[in-house]
This record gives structure tokens, C-alpha cells and sequence, in this order.
């Protein structure tokens, strides 16, 4: 990485900082200002107090949490790039695979998860099904394009020098089609979190969406937002992953 992509980046997280420092001072006030209920909004200083509190259970749930959504998003990436590839390698099959996959999609994937739970059981295996569904879309999709942005000509150029289809793939298909690959991959990041803290919220062993579900449930609207607040730096953290890898090795995006 350049020294100014280094220091872009830095400023970039510095903003990111500053903003949330911003919103959380504007969320208190507020809070403060107004008197508002727990049950409505409560302060960031009660959320942060819970969080220590509480700091051992939410812990384990991101865990919990985490593990399911990083399995199954690696399964979904998996799929979603393998069917891509056999659809790019043989065309025929591109029409019956995308009305498949368009028709499954077509559906909240969330609508899915009754019948998954009854098929998996409330254990992880479910979670990582259901983001394993979500993800594998969303990479296909992305594939697919990156796959269809090479140029005709340039395919025919590097037959006319005796690269069969293997090679015209792995040596010029894939590499033009990685930009959107990663792109797809990185939008996949927060889908993959939501789905399993949703699944979870539908039967669940553990997990955050689990701890939302009871906190719900016993009118704790604190632990509520500690949990919520707990999940999206999982999902920050997972999402600034994925944007490290794209920008320390996509160099020809």
C-alpha cells in the first residue's frame, strides 16, 4: 500500500471516528434534553454501562454470532463464484441457473428460515444455510458481471496463442472479474451479519440476535441497544476486512 493510500485512509477512519464521537454526543443530549424513555431511545451512557455490565454475555453471543455469519458467508462466497464460473463456462446453462436463482431470491431470504429451522434444528448449521443463501446470490450476481466485462477481442487474442478455456478463465476472466467479485463480497459483509442475528431471533441457542429476542421479551431496551450496537461493529469490522484485502491486493481495479 502507497504512503498515500495509507494516509487517505487514515483520514478516512479519523472521520469515521469524529462522526461517530458526533452522533453519540448528539444522541445524549438529546436523550437528556428531551427526558426520553428508555423504552423510546435511551442514553449512550446507560448503553455503555450496560455493555460493561453485560460485557461477558455479549461477548460469547458475538462469538456465537460471528462464527455463523463468517462460516456461512465463506460458503456462500464459495457457491456463489463456483456456479458463476460453471454458468460463464457453459453458456447453455446460464437462462434455467439465473431464473432459478432469480425465483429463489425473488423472496425475502428471511421468509426461508421457518423451514430451515425445521430442517437444521435452532443450532449454528441453520444460521450459516440462511447466510450461505443470502451471500451466494449477491457473489453470483457480481460474478457473473465481472465475468461478461472481457472484451471478445481480448479473448481471441489469447487463443489465437493456443490458451484453451482453463486458461483464458484463470489467466484473463477471472483477474477482469475480481474488482466485482470483491465488490459483491464486500456488500455480502453486513447482509451475512443480519441474517444470522434474525435467524437467530427466530430459535437460537445463543447468538446476539438470541440476547435481543430475551432482552425484548424481560423489557430491557438497554441490552437491546447494547446488543444492536455490539452487532454493527461486527459488521464494520467484517465490512473494513474485506476493504482492506480489495485495496491492498485488487491493484488494477
Amino acid at each position: 500500500m502507497s504512503p498515500v493510500t495509507a494516509s487517505s485512509n487514515a483520514r478516512r477512519i479519523s472521520r469515521g471516528f469524529a462522526g461517530a464521537f458526533l452522533l453519540a454526543a448528539i444522541w445524549e443530549l438529546s436523550v437528556r434534553g428531551f427526558n426520553l424513555p428508555a423504552y423510546v431511545l435511551p442514553s449512550v451512557s446507560s448503553i455503555l454501562a450496560g455493555m460493561f455490565a453485560d460485557a461477558g454475555k455479549l461477548a460469547a453471543a458475538a462469538r456465537f454470532t460471528a462464527a455463523e455469519a463468517l462460516t456461512g458467508y465463506l460458503l456462500g462466497c464459495v457457491i456463489g463464484i463456483a456456479v458463476a464460473v460453471a454458468v460463464s463456462m457453459v453458456p447453455r446453462t446460464r437462462s434455467s441457473v439465473m431464473s432459478v436463482a432469480t425465483a429463489i431470491n425473488s423472496v425475502p431470504v428471511v421468509a426461508y428460515s421457518p423451514l430451515v429451522l425445521l430442517w437444521f434444528g435452532i443450532g449454528m448449521t441453520s444460521k450459516i444455510v440462511m447466510v450461505a443463501v443470502a451471500v451466494s446470490f449477491t457473489v453470483f450476481l457480481s460474478t457473473v458481471a465481472g465475468l461478461d466485462r472481457v472484451d471478445r477481442k481480448s479473448i481471441d487474442l489469447v487463443r489465437s496463442f493456443g490458451a484453451g478455456r482453463m486458461a483464458v478463465l484463470w489467466r484473463l476472466r477471472l483477474p477482469t472479474a475480481l474488482p466485482l467479485i470483491i465488490a459483491g463480497m464486500r456488500v455480502s459483509t453486513v447482509r451475512s451479519v443480519i441474517v444470522a442475528i434474525v435467524t437467530e431471533m427466530l430459535g437460537a441457542y445463543g447468538g446476539l440476535g438470541w440476547v435481543i429476542y430475551q432482552a425484548v421479551l424481560q423489557i430491557d431496551f438497554v441490552q437491546v441497544w447494547a446488543a444492536i450496537i455490539v452487532a454493527s461493529a461486527i459488521s464494520l469490522c467484517f465490512f473494513g476486512v474485506i476493504s482492506f484485502i480489495e485495496q491492498r491486493y485488487i491493484f488494477w481495479r
